[in-house]
């Protein structure tokens, strides 16, 4: 998933240096959405590890 993050970012630069302001503006905003849908499934993920701890 964060590897989408960083292809929609390498979109958004490439567009801006050659002056596509709205594609890199909607790239770096789908980019932010993404991102922050991944940190939010790892604290999940995280959370219901630490809650079900080790069983041996």
């Amino acid at each position: 998933m964060l590897g989408w993050v960083v292809t929609f970012l390498v979109i958004a630069l490439i567009a801006g240096i050659l002056g596509f302001g709205g594609i890199a503006g909607a790239s770096v905003e789908i980019a932010k959405i993404i991102f922050f849908v991944a940190v939010i499934l790892f604290l999940v993920s995280a959370v219901v590890g630490l809650a079900r701890g080790r069983r041996i």
